[in-house]
């Protein structure tokens, strides 16, 4: 056998398209302060996704959020609703808070990998500040819709 033609058999397996797999609901914990800052945490991880955001949205339902990673900066142009934004590191460690972000801004973290959007007023509500540790933990069976 070619080997050449074995090392193309692989590839074309490798970049073959696979089939998404639904993640399990998660939420997002904040372990430093013992609160829960999202019950419903949606991710946007792709690209398409990450530049949709919350764009088209009139509102967060309680109780969600949105991770979009990897991120170090967001706008809220066109937004209809202000949001907190909580930046973090890849170990989940808090680098940045911004309460209440309206429309019309920018905001970045540059040594942040992802972001938290959540309902304004939840960063506050649950003391969160830099330095603390949040954990992504799998939903509770009651809060997932």
């Amino acid at each position: 056998m070619n080997p050449v033609n074995g090392m193309g058999k692989g590839l074309r397996s490798w970049l073959r398209p696979r089939p998404a797999v639904p993640e399990a609901p998660q939420q997002v914990r904040n372990a430093t302060r013992d609160t829960l800052l999202s019950a419903r945490l949606e991710k946007a991880r792709t690209g398409a996704a990450r530049r949709k955001g919350l764009l088209g949205r009139s509102g967060f339902a309680p109780g969600e959020g949105l991770w979009i990673l990897p991120c170090e900066s967001v706008h809220t142009f066109f937004m209809r609703f202000p949001i907190d934004l909580v930046y973090l590191d890849r170990a989940l460690r808090v680098k940045k808070v911004r309460h209440r972000v309206g429309a019309w801004r920018v905001s970045a973290c540059f040594t942040a990998h992802s972001v938290l959007e959540l309902p304004a007023g939840t960063a506050l509500a649950t003391r969160t500040q830099p330095g603390d540790q949040l954990e992504i933990v799998p939903a509770a069976p009651d809060t997932v819709a």
